[in-house]
């Protein structure tokens, strides 16, 4: 299990994509993008068009290390509703050492749909909590538990990549990653008003 793909759906959120792209390749973690669509080219949910590295239909996936799932809206029901990805999923969650990461909509449309996240915690984007079937609900950025690292939304992508390479590479590594990145405060304790 070397290889990690993360999937791209037409309506994806590209700030959670790029960034666990970004985040993961930054502490050498060997991540493709996979397009689900019949080009490598994927638009998303706001406009932004990714070339994607591969087409899942000419990708192996036998020995994955981490599925990652974004968010964004209909990107999420579209990963959903792509049959493949399904079967896909659930061997992962069934497997001894594979991972699963999905953020903003994509724990609850996607994963909690498939029942996957039944008896584990899980967070998502506010207002699909009903989807997360037999999951314990938590109201939290980023939520670990065993082979899962979901996040909430946009705005924790960066915590919640981080907290991907944590689980793949270990704590130290994630802290070089996000000093390297200047994710902690350097100069002070105080927190800063970006907004004037």
């Amino acid at each position: 299990m070397n290889e990690s793909f993360l999937f791209l759906a037409e309506g994806f959120e590209e700030i959670e994509a790029l960034t666990a792209v970004d985040v993961m390749r930054r502490a050498g973690i060997n991540v493709k993008t996979v397009s689900i669509t019949r080009a490598l080219q994927v638009k998303g949910a706001h406009g932004i068009i990714v070339n994607a590295d591969v087409l899942y239909d000419n990708t192996l996936f036998s020995s994955a290390k981490w599925l990652v799932l974004p968010g964004g809206m209909p990107g999420a029901t579209n990963l959903y509703e792509f049959a493949p990805l399904q079967g896909l999923l659930r061997r992962q969650a069934e497997s001894s050492e594979g991972k699963i990461a999905a953020i903003c909509a994509a724990p609850a449309v996607v994963l909690g749909q498939l029942g996957l996240l039944k008896g584990h915690h899980a967070t998502c984007y506010p207002g699909f909590e009903d989807l997360l079937k037999g999951a314990i609900v938590e109201n939290a950025p980023v939520v670990v538990d065993e082979k899962f690292v979901l996040g909430n939304g946009p705005a924790n992508a960066m915590l919640w990549a981080l907290n991907i390479v944590k689980e793949e590479k270990g704590v130290n590594v994630a802290e070089q990653v996000a000093n390297g990145m200047l994710y902690y405060p350097t100069t002070s304790d105080k927190i800063v008003n970006y907004f004037g």
